[in-house]
């Protein structure tokens, strides 16, 4: 539960539970991205490690066998094929001659800032946390990093000098079959980071809709979540225009952005990556946060990672 970066479904290798668990590693600069998600998924008597990468422009599925799959506890980092991510960076050599693809290069991550965490709340899903059925188990590892290096993709090179990178996980066997997903760190105000994620929760015998949103300005943070009592005031989706409206007591944010289109990923239906869904890491989101009917913060952020999935 307090170390939600580390492997969890070890116990799940040598069997054939339905099961998934991925990695989220996103890397901006002012003008372009790259994102890459490793992980795992166990389909009955099917195992797989994989990696998915998007850019402003494309997205990749790599395929591994799960033989390729390594991991420690201590350090942490996860290793598939000749790649390696952590906490600390990650190194990317990636050869797939079907997709003609080559990516390669290295990127060192520093100044590690990540959500508070207590007892009650280990990690962004707080209490829930603690419940053994959920279907999809989220985890944020750092807000937001320092990240240096570079990335060659396709001889295209992606340069990372005070660049910034965002790490998160999932785990679990299903993704939720409806959800809205979006991360920022490119404000104008530089101590600044943002993420959201509202879903459709299945829970047993009802589903219910989960809110888990976190905006830390200057290292004050302010969480608006199911489980500190918040109001969706507003929800809208229109278009390429997303509209949303939280409230927790005095508090309430805006969230508006803009979706880029977004470029195609795949994500698991009961352990198997079967569902296609489309991610932006290139739109712009614009957070305003009142008090009392007073705005406190009010900032636009570009290069921001966007999911808009619906039933």
């Amino acid at each position: 539960m307090r170390n939600p970066d580390l492997f969890q479904g070890e116990k799940y290798l040598n069997k054939t539970k339905k099961y998934f668990e991925g990695w989220y590693f996103k890397n901006t600069t002012k003008n372009n991205g790259i994102s890459f998600i490793p992980g795992i998924n166990i389909d009955g008597n099917n195992k797989k490690a994989f990696i998915q990468v998007i850019t402003n422009d494309s997205s990749y599925f790599v395929d591994y066998g799960i033989s390729d799959f390594e991991f420690s506890y201590s350090p942490f980092y996860i290793k598939i094929g000749n790649n390696i991510f952590s906490k600390a960076g990650i190194d990317i050599d990636i050869k797939d001659e079907k997709q003609n693809l080559n990516i390669y290069g290295q990127i060192k991550y520093s100044n590690n800032k990540n959500i508070q965490t207590n007892l009650f709340n280990p990690n962004i899903m707080g209490p829930f946390s603690y419940i053994p059925f959920m279907e999809c188990n989220h985890a944020i590892l750092a807000m937001k990093t320092t990240a240096y290096g570079n990335i060659d993709i396709n001889n295209k090179k992606i340069m990372f000098e005070n660049g910034i990178g965002y790490i998160e996980k999932d785990w679990g066997c299903s993704f939720p079959s409806s959800y809205v997903w979006c991360q920022a760190n490119y404000f104008k105000n530089p101590n600044t980071s943002f993420m959201l994620s509202i879903a459709d929760i299945p829970f047993k015998l009802f589903n219910f809709t989960g809110v888990i949103c976190v905006l830390i300005v200057d290292d004050v943070e302010y969480k608006f979540t199911t489980y500190n009592r918040c109001k969706i005031v507003e929800y809208d989706i229109i278009d390429n225009f997303l509209n949303i409206t939280l409230k927790k007591g005095n508090y309430c944010i805006n969230i508006y952005s803009t979706y880029n289109p977004g470029h195609k990923l795949s994500a698991p239906i009961k352990g198997k990556m079967s569902k296609d869904i489309f991610e932006s890491i290139s739109s712009s989101i614009t957070i305003t946060l009142k008090k009392n009917g007073k705005i406190i913060f009010s900032d636009t952020s570009s290069n921001c990672g966007l999911e808009i999935v619906q039933n």
